[in-house]
């Protein structure tokens, strides 16, 4: 942990709309839910001019993306550990560009629904961190998930921009997660979304 400390954002509080000033970047994507950051690692590989902070509340998964990021010599990546109904306590409003969700817990069962990452309760949240014309890219394997996701970003005004069902139907598209890996692997769909704040 010592190794990566330098990529770990003990107070994040503190950084609460100087992200970009105190980093020298001039574009912030936010992930929800980073896991093991092998999706992390890789945007942030392929985006060098993009500053990610990756939130992740498994401290042990988060150790794991901490040394993947080291391992790859990345300097623009910072994790937090940290849960996404804390968002607004550590984004000021507008200061990000983009939020990716993948494969976040379904949470299956309605009394659970408010936990639910794609919940208004949330996209409320992510409306006031995202700038104007800021994006939401989500992806999930769960099929009921997405749909109820899909109504939920209408509900609270965001404009739908891509869409499928099958993401991989053709061909691998894109950068992959963990869990992106092996149910793509098992022939099991992946649903992406991008919506668009207006």
């Amino acid at each position: 942990m010592e190794k990566c400390s330098h990529l770990l954002a003990v107070s994040p509080e503190g950084f609460r709309g100087k992200w970009l000033v105190e980093f020298g970047y001039e574009t912030l994507h936010i992930e929800l839910g980073c896991g093991k950051g092998r999706f992390t690692a890789e945007k942030a590989k392929a985006e060098p001019n993009v500053f990610i902070a990756a939130l992740e509340k498994s401290a042990d998964a988060m150790i794991i993306a901490l040394e993947r990021a080291v391992a790859a010599n990345l300097s623009n990546i910072i994790f937090l550990n940290a849960y996404a109904d804390n968002l607004t306590d550590f984004f000021a409003d507008g200061e990000a560009s983009r939020i990716y969700i993948n494969f976040c817990d379904p949470w299956p069962s309605n009394r659970h629904v408010k936990r639910r990452l794609t919940n208004r309760r949330f996209l409320e949240l992510y409306a006031r961190v995202l700038e104007p014309g800021g994006e939401i890219h989500l992806k999930t394997d769960n099929k009921a998930l997405f749909e109820y996701s899909l109504r939920e970003f209408a509900l609270s005004g965001f404009e739908l921009v891509e869409i499928t069902r099958d993401l991989h139907k053709d061909a691998p598209s894109g950068i992959m997660t963990d869990y992106e890996l092996k149910f793509h692997s098992q022939g099991i769909p992946i649903c992406r979304c991008v919506m668009r704040r207006q």
